[in-house]
């Protein structure tokens, strides 16, 4: 059985006989993991082990939402609290380069504490650059106010991960920071020009399309397609962020479960795919969701086999040396936690 092209979560803290059976017959390419699934660092270990020997693939990703602030899977007392992404914008300094400093540094420590439990991949950095009338759905997870800002905190963010370990997912492309609606619970329309997109949205990814992966966004951009959402957007996937954005990393869509989108969920996998994403996600380990999806889904090949073959090559095999207490200390000093 090859490969699929999909992402898929569990429902508990290990695995179930019904989910082993499932992921050995299907063999998705990756995993998700959520809160639902942690409980310690020894569980998190067995869990992750787990799901890869399910699938016979010792680098088979195993991704996770570790940014910090809001957005952090993985909490005290096993694991440390980390900022949201803004805190590291508003680091008083009229030097950029400790911002830039910190930032890494924050990612680096975040990538030790991945990679001492086997997750390989992180969905961060975001690249969404706020709008005042945009949704709080971005909020702090966002570095800074300005393209520049949150192009060099995020890539600064990216290279802590990449350092440790650790592959980047940029996220949300080509930008959720003006949508006025939260797309987990409804699909957001923006209605700014192409001009003003490329302008403002779209020169964080611009500056890190080098990067290994990116996630989607399920936004509508009325001024490139006005009745699709990105994930599913043949217009917004080819002329954007393969074309203009100039991303030839391995694109993923964003979960397909939540409400932003519309169908059953093997229309969902089907019209994402079929627009251009590589592989799709899917995060709540609903079982009869994740057989949809999979039917939906096919076999990972091609051009997006490829990308994820040279995504998987970005991880480190010898993470950059850290010296664990040192690093932590000078992050509280930076942050004023210390």
């Amino acid at each position: 059985m090859s490969v699929r092209a999909c992402i898929l979560g569990c429902a508990e803290t290990a695995l179930g006989p019904e989910e082993t059976a499932f992921f050995r017959d299907v063999k998705p390419w990756g995993f998700i993991l959520f809160a639902r699934n942690v409980e310690s660092p020894d569980q998190v270990r067995k869990l992750v082990d787990a799901l890869r020997e399910t699938v016979g693939r010792e680098d088979a990703p195993v991704l996770i939402d570790q940014e910090g602030g809001r957005v952090q899977r993985l909490k005290p007392p096993h694991w440390p609290l980390y900022p949201p992404g803004r805190a590291y914008g508003q680091i008083p300094a009229n030097d950029p380069l400790l911002r830039r400093e910190i930032a890494r540094l924050g990612a680096r420590l975040i990538a030790h504490d991945l990679a001492s439990l086997g997750i390989n991949v992180d969905c961060v950095p975001v690249l969404d650059v706020p709008d005042p009338e945009g949704h709080e759905i971005i909020g702090d997870r966002a570095y800074g106010q300005t393209p520049e800002e949150v192009a060099t905190l995020g890539r600064a963010a990216a290279e802590g991960l990449i350092a440790g370990g650790v592959l980047p997912v940029i996220k949300h492309i080509p930008g959720h920071g003006r949508a006025k609606a939260d797309s987990h619970l409804e699909l957001p329309v923006v209605d700014a020009t192409y001009e003003a997109l490329d302008a403002r949205d779209f020169p964080p990814f611009r500056a890190l399309s080098d990067m290994p992966m990116a996630m989607t966004a399920h936004v509508i951009y009325s001024a490139i397609d006005p009745k699709r959402p990105a994930t599913t957007s043949k217009k917004a996937i080819r002329k954007v962020i393969r074309g203009a954005l100039g991303f030839d990393g391995l694109l993923m869509s964003d979960d397909l479960s939540m409400k932003a989108l519309s169908g059953d969920f093997t229309e969902r996998a089907e019209q994402a795919l079929a627009a251009g994403c590589d592989v799709v996600l899917h995060c709540n380990g609903d079982m009869a969701e994740m057989k949809a999806v999979v039917d939906g889904a096919g076999a990972l090949k091609g051009h997006a086999r490829r990308r994820a073959q040279a995504a998987l090559g970005r991880i480190a095999r010898s993470p950059e040396p850290l010296d664990l207490d040192a690093a932590r200390a000078r992050f509280a000093a930076a942050l004023g936690t210390g």
